[in-house]
């Protein structure tokens, strides 16, 4: 007798009448023991492990409604069928009350007990041989997809794959397919930046139906339509810096029962960096354009701190609103939260703030939590990999203010909210030398600088920053952008800082990762 499919304790007073059921669950390889009362089930349990009970719910002597919360005591975590004659919606109730996982009603038949062992004992082996014939079908398909130049929408599609792939890995972890799945990852990298490097210039001259909206179309795109046709509703727009489309999957399952969504995929501009990204998103205009036309909200080549490059987004939002000639009812609110504590406070203020036509809040947590895990070893050992990333980031979410503001907003009337993120990260897990001046950027994944280089295969080189609508910061200036999971690293100490940042996430550079982001409409339901 095979013991692999687990043990079962069956609990019934007229045990001897259910004799076929337990010879076919023994047949099919499952082990059975059982017990005739409550008291001799209870004394069972406490000495020995079963990996499911079912357990009759009129019995002699005790109950199986009152013996159901002293099985719970002893083995919390065992599953319990209860089998009854009853269909009362009371004993339904008390039984879900005292924490059963499921019920049959007499008379049963052998496919209801035969189903309700597979779906407690052989649902994760189910699901994971079912989840590896998948993803070994569409680890075929993608490989075929690579052997022949794809378009932005195809690259989108095959994206949005692989993190499928990805998350429902994360619930089989003993698949067997983790490298693989990594493997494909970078070889579709590997592509996406050779793609990138040979349609760039075109997405940003030409305006193409085939070619991705990049950052300066999203307001144009998304909030316009919403200020300008529907002047009733309220509308809140969330800039989350640094989320990946992963990571917004994992929080649009937590919004299900309060939202309905849209989520749609745009393409960052390059560098994928918070200061150019987001100011163009704001601005809706590339960074060598806002220079050109508010070189006073452009300070993005001075040295100063990587926050106050973006000092003047609220400056930017109002003169796009300017250039619209939209006619507001009221300013625009613009709340940028660096840290909990004004989290929370914006969270309490959010029904005021919802009183005003167009409210813009940069949240920058998810950014913060991508560059903490590179500075403190306890965050890299909560999240060593890709699944934990994404399991801290659920975690951060259902605690965070951003839940509590979407919340407020879902029992508002007339109020729609657009999400969307500056760019997402990768995990850095290769170095290049990089060669460059003491004035050179210290990014890890993109640089500018005099006559900055690095290898070709790993970095995009860009000698004329005019051509791809970046300032240019001198004539002897160019700039790197790194591709792939490559992160930049000088001759000097090159060893100490190739492990430092090995295994941190960080934005930048080119990858599926950083450059194709989400932007999401939600309405409340």
């Amino acid at each position: 007798m095979s013991l692999a499919k687990g043990k079962i304790l069956w609990i019934d007073d007229e045990i001897d009448r259910l004799k076929p059921h337990i010879i076919l669950l023994r047949n099919r390889g499952y082990e059975v023991e059982t017990a005739s009362n409550g008291e001799d089930a209870i004394a069972m349990v406490a000495q020995k492990h079963y990996d499911l009970i079912f357990l009759d719910e009129m019995m002699v002597g005790i109950s199986g409604l009152e013996a159901l919360p002293k099985i719970k005591e002893k083995d919390p975590n065992t599953p319990v069928v209860m089998v009854t004659k009853s269909e009362a919606e009371s004993v339904m109730e008390d039984a879900i009350g005292k924490k059963i996982d499921d019920y049959l009603t007499k008379p049963v038949n052998p496919a209801q007990i035969l189903m309700a062992c597979k779906k407690f004992l052989e649902a994760n082996r189910i699901e994971e041989e079912q989840f590896t014939r998948d993803y070994l079908q569409g680890f075929n398909q993608i490989s075929r997809q690579m052997l022949g130049p794809l378009s932005w929408t195809e690259w989108q599609s095959l994206y949005k794959n692989l993190v499928s792939y990805s998350m429902e890995l994360d619930k089989h972890p003993d698949s067997g397919l983790t490298q693989t799945l990594a493997d494909q990852w970078r070889q579709c990298n590997a592509e996406f930046s050779k793609f990138v490097e040979a349609n760039y210039k075109d997405w940003i001259e030409y305006e193409d139906e085939n070619y991705p909206l990049l950052s300066p179309d999203i307001l144009d795109n998304y909030i316009y339509p919403i200020l300008n046709n529907e002047p009733d509703t309220n509308l809140v727009f969330f800039v989350v810096d640094c989320m990946r489309y992963d990571q917004w999957l994992v929080i649009e399952e937590i919004l299900k029962s309060s939202f309905a969504s849209t989520t749609d995929l745009y393409s960052s501009i390059l560098p994928t960096a918070t200061p150019y990204a987001r100011n163009a998103i704001f601005a809706g205009l590339f960074p060598s354009e806002i220079k050109h036309h508010y070189p006073q909200f452009w300070n993005v080549e001075s040295n100063s701190e990587d926050h106050k490059q973006n000092a003047f987004e609220k400056d930017l939002v109002e003169a796009w609103v300017q250039r619209k000639r939209l006619n507001l009812k009221n300013k625009v609110n613009f709340v940028k939260i660096f840290d909990t504590d004004f989290g929370k406070k914006i969270e309490k203020d959010m029904p005021k703030l919802l009183q005003s036509q167009f409210t813009v809040v940069v949240l920058n947590a998810m950014d913060m939590i991508a560059h903490s895990r590179s500075d403190y070893a306890i965050l890299k050992e909560i999240a060593p990999d890709e699944s934990a990333y994404r399991s801290l980031t659920k975690s951060w979410f259902q605690h965070s203010s951003f839940l509590g503001m979407l919340k407020t907003i879902a029992k508002q009337p007339n109020t729609k909210v657009v999400i969307t993120t500056d760019h997402g990260s990768i995990r850095c897990m290769r170095g290049v030398k990089v060669l460059g001046d003491r004035d050179t950027s210290t990014n890890l994944r993109y640089k500018f600088g005099k006559n900055v280089k690095a290898d070709k295969r790993h970095a995009m080189q860009i000698s004329d920053p005019r051509k791809y609508k970046l300032t240019a910061h001198g004539i002897t200036v160019n700039n790197i952008i790194a591709k792939e999971d490559y992160y930049f690293v000088y001759p000097t100490d090159y060893h100490h800082y190739m492990n430092k940042y090995r295994d941190s996430f960080q934005h930048g550079g080119i990858s599926l990762e950083e450059m194709i982001i989400p932007v999401i409409v939600l309405e409340p339901r």
